[in-house]
């Protein structure tokens, strides 16, 4: 493992001040809002106008549309694809993003009633390049609570509306949520053999499509991210405050993948603002290692082998990628579970980290499988940048992991399970006597992409077990219930107040 101080670490307090200003001004907000009476449910006296006047130093381009349903039964909730104008084809795509994190029909989100109310949509002012964006659900029967949601991978503000925001608006939530201040990409070549820019990566290993990330230009960095959350935050409070005429009693943090690593870090950096928060497949970050720039590679070399064994479990290209902390790969009428991450993630994610974070890296002519993270940290500025957005562990309110045992893009072992071993060392064992309890439930066989289920009946859904984690939360918040014990969820089951045999953590990764 690297031990090694960062060499520059401009990167780390870039933001600084703006966060801190957003957390020092909301933190009387959320001393004020603890006056609204529990379980209250409100009905809407304002309207658009009295929230646009509110955000309107601070929104650009903003819109509130009156809305018979804000949940994703109404077509009208999420917006087209590429339906901004001037923005190039795969910049600004939120209903491809909406289904990344949610299942296929019918096992989304039930929707048993209509939630009318506002959405209001808009940039953040502030932003000089023009992309950060944001989201507002108001529901005119509110139940005095808001519920703030990260973004996965490079996706839009809309990227939680079939997991996320189709179900708490429906229990009364004020819902908020953003895009981590970038747009998604766009496309440099459909027919090249090389990268056409120098920051262009492919899509698949075995096309030739290339594109560019939003989130590796020069003005956005991934301290970014937390930076957005927290606004978003702040914003959402203000509108809240604007429509209902009080601040919301609660409020909590969800999200998803990347997403979920900004419930992480907001609970570890800006708690005042928050009650909790919920985190399904977070990013873990360590500059000293695991990171994904230390897990991807081996995947990514070790696949051709893999195939040309014939995908022998007992190969060593198989052994090496479990040896990396993978689960075991599943075949299914002749498809490979790892086949899918390999042509839809590894190698497109390890180019964009890499690209962000270690530019001095050929990634094409030296090979994505053959990048080295402590090679690289010995010669170049890897680790400090790294370590400018690193998740701590040190949550200061109630924080649910919930993660897969066969995620194959952010492995238990090295991600779910290393977060969960830091925010313990942070409290030296001490956590059962903190207000801010943590806990990890494990699903037996959920992977991070919902939709494989539909060719690997094997996994299990994860969607349900963070929904339920989310109700478990509020009721620790609300009504000082006990949070059930971390545990591994086995298949077809559900969080249990007495796990007993299933405590800690899964014994295997993959039961058949």
């Amino acid at each position: 493992m690297l031990d090694r101080r960062p060499r520059s670490v401009e990167w780390r307090f870039a933001n600084a001040p703006a966060i801190h200003e957003e957390i020092v001004a909301t933190k009387e907000i959320a001393k004020a809002a603890r006056e609204l009476p529990a379980h209250s449910h409100i009905t809407s006296q304002a309207g658009c106008g009295d929230v646009l006047a509110a955000l309107a130093d601070t929104l650009a381009d903003a819109t509130c549309v009156p809305s018979a349903d804000l949940t994703t039964k109404n077509p009208a909730t999420t917006p087209a694809n590429n339906s901004i104008a001037g923005l190039p084809s795969g910049a600004f795509t939120p209903q491809t993003d909406r289904n990344v994190i949610s299942p296929d029909p019918p096992n989304r989100t039930p929707i048993t009633r209509v939630v009318s109310g506002f959405q209001v949509t808009g940039r953040f002012a502030d932003d000089p390049t023009g992309e950060a964006r944001f989201l507002l659900r108001l529901p005119e029967s509110w139940n005095g609570n808001l519920v703030v949601a990260g973004a996965s991978g490079t996706r839009s503000e809309f990227n939680g509306d079939f997991a996320w925001s189709d179900y708490v608006l429906q229990k009364g939530y004020a819902y908020a949520s953003q895009n981590k201040g970038v747009l998604n990409l766009k496309i440099t070549s459909l027919s090249s053999p090389t990268p056409p820019t120098a920051n262009s990566c492919r899509l698949n290993p075995s096309s030739q499509i290339w594109v560019e990330f939003y989130d590796n230009e020069p003005a956005k960095p991934f301290t970014q991210w937390t930076q957005y959350f927290i606004k978003a935050t702040g914003l959402a409070k203000r509108a809240v405050k604007a429509q209902y005429n009080h601040h919301p009693r609660r409020t909590y943090a969800v999200g998803t993948s990347n997403g979920g690593y900004q419930v992480r870090r907001a609970l570890e950096q800006a708690p005042d603002l928050f009650d909790g928060g919920v985190d399904w497949e977070g990013t873990f970050i360590d500059p000293r290692g695991p990171n994904i720039l230390i897990d991807l590679p081996p995947p990514i070399l070790n696949w051709p082998s893999y195939v040309e064994s014939g995908f022998d479990p007992k190969s060593h290209a198989a052994q090496n990628i479990e040896a990396a902390g993978y689960p075991p790969d599943i075949i299914s009428g002749g498809v490979s579970l790892w086949g899918l991450y390999w042509a839809q993630f590894w190698e497109v994610t390890q180019c964009q980290w890499q690209k962000r974070l270690d530019p001095e890296y050929h990634t094409y002519a030296d090979g994505p499988g053959n990048y080295d993270y402590l090679i690289q940290a010995s010669k170049t500025d890897v680790a400090a940048n790294l370590a400018a957005f690193e998740t701590t562990g040190k949550i200061k309110q109630p924080l649910i992991t919930v993660a897969g045992t066969m995620d194959g893009l952010l492995p238990i072992r090295t991600q779910a399970r290393a977060y969960e071993a830091r925010v313990a060392a942070s409290r030296k064992g001490n956590d059962e006597h903190r207000s801010a309890q943590y806990r990890l439930y494990e699903v037996q066989n959920g992977n991070h992409i919902e939709t494989f289920r539909g060719t690997f009946p094997q996994l299990e859904f994860i969607q349900p077990h963070a929904q339920r984690a989310f109700d478990l939360l509020v009721d620790t918040v609300e009504q000082r219930a006990a949070l059930p014990p971390s545990q591994c969820v086995p298949r077809r089951g559900a969080i249990a107040a007495n796990p007993g045999k299933q405590a800690g953590h899964c014994i295997d990764l993959f039961v058949p």
